[in-house]
């Protein structure tokens, strides 16, 4: 009976996984996948469209600077006397009848077909305009950096999900033979009890070993559902199927001072370089107001053509001119110029403080990159130890000179190293990537120096 039991859930454990083999698509590099996630994933987006708004920004910005031009047409009919003196005088055709003091007051409806072209420019107002263009073209070239920021925090939560499907698969296989080992454990008690060499305690210990050994591979199957549920939304691709995944080996990477890593990290960080550019446009923001409570010179011109109909010939008349003004009551410049100092102090405060925590970010990076290679060598050599106890145990164990208990508690130390070895091997890749993001040095080629 429980001969079959087992047989059944071999059968079922074969069928699951020949689902995931039949589910696989061929393999997806570590670089493909970046690739991928560079141009799908939505963080990728909302930077291009920021660079876009960016650009558009500028473009605006140097359009003051031409000069503003109009052309109206306007169609009008009425009996105001005004607008009938106006209208009559503009379209040249003023008689000695339309001085009849009854046409003056009570003048006939009449229409006007009036064609204008105005224009305007500003010849001069203190620098704001030449101020607001600089401070347009930091906050694209900000965009920029910032855009840049955005593939390296794509790269570095690739890498992380990557990461955690190839140790949920890692799991899994160490989960597996764990499962054969207790199954044959379990068969081997079962000899023992039956030539009288074992206690029925012991089978009883062996076949609550086999099923924790199921719930350890049950739990492997659903890290690996999240971990892909995780690649998939750092792809940004939620119709990605079931890949192979090229594994990632244990590696030794180069070793940096701390010092040379922060002063790298305050050199390249893109976010610091697109909050330096922010700094920086905010500085003309508050010379731009400045400029703005000092004088202003415009020119303007307009040219009229007015007509009685459409084929009708008509009057035209033209004016031009240049304007001098000042504001010589700037309540509300005064407020706004205010306003940009306070926004200026907010942003120098922001850029120290976000300075001192990259110095903090690289130190994190620096000592959990020491750290995980340190936990390589002794994961290692803790699998390697806990195997042969294994196996030694094992023999004593047949042999009468070693308990149950102590043969379970030697399984449970093998495969335990085990885990803690994968789990160092994918935790000194993600420290390497986590000191390239942290210093701002990361790139789609840290997928080469992985794999």
């Amino acid at each position: 009976m429980r001969s079959r039991l087992y047989q059944s859930l071999s059968l079922i454990l074969l069928i699951c996984m020949g689902g995931l083999a039949a589910a696989a698509q061929g393999t997806l590099t570590l670089r493909q996948a970046i690739n991928r996630a560079l141009v799908e994933s939505p963080e990728a987006a909302i930077a291009r469209a920021g660079s876009e708004e960016a650009i558009a920004g500028a473009t605006l910005a140097r359009s003051a600077l031409l000069p503003q031009l109009a052309f109206t047409e306007d169609i009008s009919r009425g009996d105001d006397p005004v607008y009938a003196f106006g209208s009559r005088l503009r379209q040249q055709e003023f008689t000695q009848v339309d001085f009849a003091l009854n046409a003056l007051n009570r003048p006939r409806p009449i229409g006007n077909f009036s064609t204008r072209l105005s224009g305007s420019w500003v010849a001069f107002d203190s620098l704001k305009t030449q101020k607001q263009i600089h401070r347009a073209n930091l906050f694209k070239e900000s965009a920029s950096s910032s855009a840049k920021a955005a593939d390296q925090q794509i790269v570095f939560g690739v890498v992380g999900a990557y990461q955690s499907v190839l140790y949920a698969q890692r799991e899994i296989d160490v989960a597996q033979h764990e499962q054969d080992t207790a199954a044959a454990l379990l068969t081997s008690v079962d000899d023992r009890v039956r030539a009288g060499l074992a206690l029925e305690s012991d089978r009883m210990s062996a076949l609550v070993n086999v099923a924790a050994r199921k719930q350890e591979w049950i739990a492997a199957q659903g890290d690996l559902e999240l971990g892909w549920a995780q690649l998939r939304e750092a792809m940004g691709a939620a119709d990605l199927k079931v890949f192979e995944l090229k594994p990632i080996e244990a590696r030794t990477f180069p070793e940096i001072p701390l010092e040379q890593e922060i002063a790298t990290a305050l050199k390249t960080r893109p976010d610091l370089t697109a909050m330096g550019q922010a700094q920086s446009a905010q500085d003309l923001a508050v010379g731009a107001a400045k400029s703005d409570l000092g004088p202003r010179v415009s020119a303007y011109g307009n040219w009229e053509e007015d007509r009685g109909s459409l084929g009708h010939p008509g009057g035209n008349n033209w004016v031009a001119g240049v304007q001098i003004s000042l504001d010589i009551l700037p309540i509300g410049k005064r407020a706004q110029f205010a306003k940009e100092s306070a926004a200026k102090h907010k942003i120098d405060a922001q850029l120290a403080a976000r300075q001192q925590h990259v110095r903090l970010e690289v130190s994190q990076a620096h000592i959990h990159r020491q750290t995980a290679a340190l936990s390589i060598r002794t994961a290692q050599a803790a699998m390697d130890q806990s195997g042969e106890s294994l196996r030694i145990l094992k023999n004593r164990y047949d042999a009468g000179l070693a308990t149950m208990t102590d043969l379970l508690r030697a399984e449970d130390a093998e495969r335990q190293s085990q885990s803690n070895y994968w789990h160092a091997v994918y935790g000194n890749a993600i420290a390497y990537t986590e000191l390239l993001y942290a210093t701002g040095t990361l790139t789609p080629d840290v997928a080469e120096a992985l794999q």
